[in-house]
């Protein structure tokens, strides 16, 4: 009985008989449309500010996106991890832990979304100065981030059960969430900006309208039984109850991806310190138009990093699933794929960036010369080697999805903590405000480098397990 039972399960989950390069695009495509849309709730309102309310309600958003960037640091850190666990888990057969990582992850996120939401309106001002607000920009950036920290709950939900969703084998839905909200943030905003005059609190109310309606969307897949919808995990009252040794599994495999985000907002913080400091002393330019314009930069970077992490998600349940089936000639194809379909990706936009720039920036506003000069020149330099980021993003991502977390943690900490930051300090010593731009290629170009130390190891002991399953026959 229990082999007929069995069986099913795994007839049931393409993730280990579909050919890896047909699963690779059908995980992958939603994936980096999900991210996307993830990077367009900041960047549609960074265009719509721009046009509506000037720079400085650009640099407003600029100084908010690091709080951002920690809620998303723990909205990935438990979506990654408990994805990771739930795939391998499925791998192994065992639907009820994975059942049991969804419910814990769901009632989880929604207790730390609270208390997130609650220091976060508690301790605003605070918060604000320490990620670079100067008195200008101050205003705008207590309206917008206050009202961003109420849809705290909403924001991480959606980003667990976008992660989950793709583990339970539809992509799609993940992704579908995803795109109603952006899509209504979209016509929300030029609607709360331009039509009743609401400024930064109208792009912040309609991007909380819109995790409002991701998150329901993804908790209805979970939650509504239909012939395919979930397909192995479902959320249940009575597994959600907290499991400390499970949670504490799932955060351990997603830790690296935690730790990315939040190394990125330290990067972030000590870049808007110095961009408002160097910005000062350049002629010509002020700290605010620095920090406007760098912040319009970092949202195109998010764009060109949302394929290489859209890939890397995608390709993470497919690695986990046959990391528990022990398939490991579809773990080395996954990766190789996905390496050189991420690279591919981030270089062609990478070639729109260095060819037309001024185009790009002008969707943003060109109210002001200075502002659209020294963002052209931002794009060009400090986006001059993000091409390789592919190859680092993909890496971390197989590691976490085969169970190594402490190499995905170095990892994830290698590029921004260990390299980008160290070099944002000592360069701007010796360029100024320039050396802030030099900084990003130099630390794109050696962390590739790096994780190439890390990896041909790696493909070296997984292709004498290949040589060792073809051997005895286990394909």
């Amino acid at each position: 009985m229990n082999t007929q039972s069995a069986a099913p399960v795994q007839e049931e989950n393409p993730l280990g008989t579909l050919p890896v390069g047909r699963l690779l695009i059908n995980f992958s495509l939603p994936a980096i449309i999900s991210c996307l849309i993830n990077s367009i709730y900041n960047i549609v309102d960074q265009i719509f500010i721009g046009q509506g309310v000037g720079y400085l309600g650009n640099a407003a958003t600029t100084v908010a996106f690091p709080l951002m960037t920690i809620l998303l640091a723990f909205g990935t850190m438990i979506g990654a991890g408990s994805s990771a666990h739930a795939a391998i888990r499925l791998g192994e057969q065992n639907e009820h832990e994975a059942r049991q990582a969804l419910n814990n992850a769901f009632s989880f996120t929604i207790a730390l979304g609270l208390v997130l939401m609650a220091l976060g309106l508690i301790f605003l001002q605070p918060i604000l100065t320490l990620f670079g607000a100067t008195e200008n920009i101050m205003p705008y950036a207590i309206d917008y981030t206050g009202i961003i920290l109420l849809g705290t709950p909403f924001n991480l939900v959606s980003i667990v059960l976008s992660n989950l969703a793709r583990t339970d084998g539809h992509p799609r839905m993940s992704m579908y969430g995803m795109l109603i909200g952006a899509a209504l943030n979209t016509v929300l905003d030029p609607v709360y900006i331009f039509v009743f005059h609401w400024g930064v609190k109208g792009a912040a109310i309609a991007t909380i309208t819109s995790q409002i309606i991701s998150a329901v969307v993804l908790t209805l897949y979970f939650i509504r039984p239909s012939k395919n919808n979930p397909r192995h995990m479902r959320l249940d009252r009575k597994l959600m109850k907290p499991d400390a040794s499970l949670i504490l599994r799932f955060l351990t495999l997603g830790i690296s991806s935690g730790i990315t985000q939040s190394v990125a907002c330290i990067m972030q913080v000590v870049m808007n310190k110095s961009l408002v400091y160097y910005g000062d002393l350049a002629s010509g330019i002020s700290g605010d138009i620095a920090l406007s314009a760098m912040g319009v930069v970092t949202k195109i970077a998010m764009i060109m990093g949302a394929f290489g992490v859209g890939v890397g998600i995608g390709a993470q349940p497919i690695l986990g699933y046959n990391r528990g089936a022990r398939k490991f000639d579809r773990i080395r194809r996954t990766y190789l794929m996905a390496v050189i379909f991420a690279t591919i990706l981030i270089f062609v936009c990478w070639i729109f960036c260095q060819t037309m720039p001024e185009t790009i920036i002008g969707i943003f506003g060109d109210d002001n010369a200075s502002f659209s000069d020294f963002a052209v020149k931002c794009l060009r330099i400090y986006l001059f080697s993000i091409f390789c980021a592919g190859f680092q993003i993909v890496s971390t991502s197989y590691f976490q999805a085969t169970g190594q977390p402490l190499k995905a943690s170095i990892l994830s900490m290698l590029r921004q903590l260990l390299l980008l930051i160290p070099l944002m300090l000592i360069l701007p010593l010796f360029f100024g405000l320039n050396g802030i731009l030099y900084s990003a290629p130099i630390a794109d170009a050696s962390s590739a480098i790096i994780v190439a130390c890390f990896i041909v190891p790696e493909m070296r002991k997984l292709n004498r397990a290949v040589h060792e399953e073809h051997l005895y026959g286990k394909v």
